[in-house]
């Protein structure tokens, strides 16, 4: 009969003790061997050493952990398609507050990040694009959002022109209710036998929606683009026969749009979804699911990963960063918010179809101002009708103006950026008075960016719960300062961490008595 194999110390040796057990977790990338002193004793770990098949030195051996990496936490198929180093994705925080410097400073990481198109302008979109293809020239791991916008059509299938012309490599697109000839072209356009000219990141909450981008393009669609000139023939052909998007990202409870999902519920649903589509359609490449919405610590980022997320999106915290496109002002509000300081206020580019955004409670009135605003929409059918109680409250308390004068600097907005919504306001008094309140919800957003002292009360920061729990894991740590906390600080720190906690557990499901320490890894300094 073969000897068991026994485990003989080296330099170290055999840690029983809550604190050593908690230092050999923190050494994941090395193997370690669980291993038992005397029969009935709890199990400990044992770093290096050697292992021999007989004799009686050393201990008895129950098992070894080969080297764990944060670059093995996802899926390898995410890292080879898209050139990168981890399985992490700073997302696009609208506005521009997922600045140009933060997508350079995550592709130069070797990490993906999106530019926050969302909106902007389209020249300012441009720009960035523009300043992006320079910086990172002869990289791939980056890309811009492209947002659904059901009453602007246009404006869509215009920033699609810029994204194919550009050759922008990546897409994430977002808040897409149904697909759109704009979404289907930006996935479609420049597809080849050998692979597609720009990877489409779909950002989903609902399998109905991830259905359709785990789907082949709708041939009606398909139809329509190649009528246009927009997509060839062969193009549309091999479109039939793809997914619409080979990365699906099950947006759980985040910041901005969110149905407040928790990840744990829908993130399996869609992944069982994606499961049975690839069986229907028989897919020759992988699709992979990631997870999005309240990763604000290692904890949470581990948990997707171990409830099978190919990749992990974070957004709401990455406004901390010394990258973001956000004041001072908001970056301390947001730094001083814990768990429950959110919620749910009416979204500015979806505001007559009820679609809410999640946002910063604590320290700012926006949610209450803009609920009012909503609900004063769907009691009146003009801004005539608005009781003057009712009026005179809002024109004092949230906008700081009359309707009239409002109105006017409201008209002249819509003028230079789409005079067809100011001409349809003129002759429809509903329409004028969603566009009024409207205003206030989007520079409420741009009050945040700017700073501005006067409207710190108004200031609207899409923010879901991560940021209580990121706020938590970081005080009294090198992240807890200002200057320190860079957008590629926080996603090496949150996927070190994540390998921790997957350590941790892992040695727990063998019998080792983890300490509670190991699942609550403290930021550093990492490079």
């Amino acid at each position: 009969m073969v000897a068991a194999p026994r485990w003989v110390p080296g330099e170290r040796q055999a840690d029983f003790s809550p604190d050593g057990i908690v230092h050999c977790v923190r050494r994941f990338r090395e193997p370690v061997h669980v291993v038992r002193g005397q029969a009935g004793h709890e199990p400990g770990l044992g770093l290096g050493g050697r292992l021999v098949t007989a004799g009686a030195e050393g201990y008895e051996l129950l098992g070894t952990l080969p080297p764990l990496y944060p670059e093995w936490l996802g899926d390898r198929s995410f890292n080879r398609t898209h050139g990168v180093r981890f399985p992490y994705v700073a997302g696009e925080m609208a506005n521009g507050i997922a600045t140009v410097a933060s997508v350079v400073a995550m592709a130069e990481a070797r990490m993906l990040g999106f530019f926050g198109a969302a909106g902007l302008p389209l020249p300012a979109v441009e720009r960035a694009v523009a300043e992006l293809s320079r910086s990172l020239r002869g990289r791939d791991n980056w890309g811009v959002n492209l947002i659904h916008a059901p009453a602007a059509p246009e404006s869509e299938e215009r920033l699609v022109d810029l994204l194919v012309d550009a050759a922008v490599p990546k897409v994430s697109v977002s808040a897409y209710m149904d697909l759109t000839p704009a979404v289907v072209r930006c996935a479609v356009a420049g597809l080849r036998p050998e692979g597609r000219a720009r990877h489409l990141f779909a950002k989903v909450s609902r399998p109905e929606v991830a259905a359709k981008f785990l789907s082949p393009a709708p041939p009606e669609i398909l139809r329509t683009l190649v009528e246009r000139g927009q997509i060839t023939r062969s193009e549309a052909d091999l479109a039939a026969r793809v997914p619409l998007a080979d990365d699906v990202t099950v947006e759980a409870d985040s910041g901005g749009h969110t149905d407040n999902r928790p990840l744990a519920v829908v993130l399996p649903a869609i992944r069982a979804l994606r499961d049975d589509l690839v069986r229907r359609h028989g897919y020759a490449r992988p699709v992979r699911v990631g997870a999005a919405g309240g990763l604000g610590d290692p904890a949470g980022v581990a948990a997707a990963f171990a409830a099978g997320a190919a990749y992990v999106v974070t957004g709401t915290i990455n406004q901390l960063s010394v990258e973001a496109g956000l004041s001072d002002a908001a970056k301390a509000l947001l730094a001083a918010a814990d768990l429950a300081d959110v919620a749910m206020a009416p979204a500015a580019d979806m505001f007559e179809y009820g679609i809410k955004v999640q946002v910063l409670r604590r320290g700012t009135l926006f949610a209450a101002r803009a609920g009012q605003l909503y609900e004063t929409y769907l009691a009146f059918p003009s801004l005539d009708d608005v009781p003057d109680a009712t009026r005179e409250r809002i024109e004092k308390d949230v906008l700081r103006g009359t309707f009239e004068g409002c109105w006017a600097q409201t008209r002249q907005f819509w003028m230079d950026r789409d005079p067809r919504e100011a001409e349809r306001a003129d002759h429809d008094p509903r329409h004028r008075m969603a566009l009024v309140f409207r205003s206030y919800l989007g520079l409420s957003s741009r009050w945040a960016i700017t700073g501005e002292p006067t409207r710190q009360t108004d200031y609207q920061i899409w923010c879901g719960p991560a940021i209580g729990a990121f706020n938590r894991w970081a005080a009294g740590t090198p992240l807890a300062e200002p200057r320190r906390r860079t957008v590629v600080q926080i996603a090496l720190n949150l996927l070190e961490g994540a390998a921790a906690v997957t350590r941790a557990h892992q040695l727990r499901s063998y019998g080792v008595a983890v300490p509670d320490d190991a699942f609550a890894p403290r930021p550093r300094l990492l490079s």
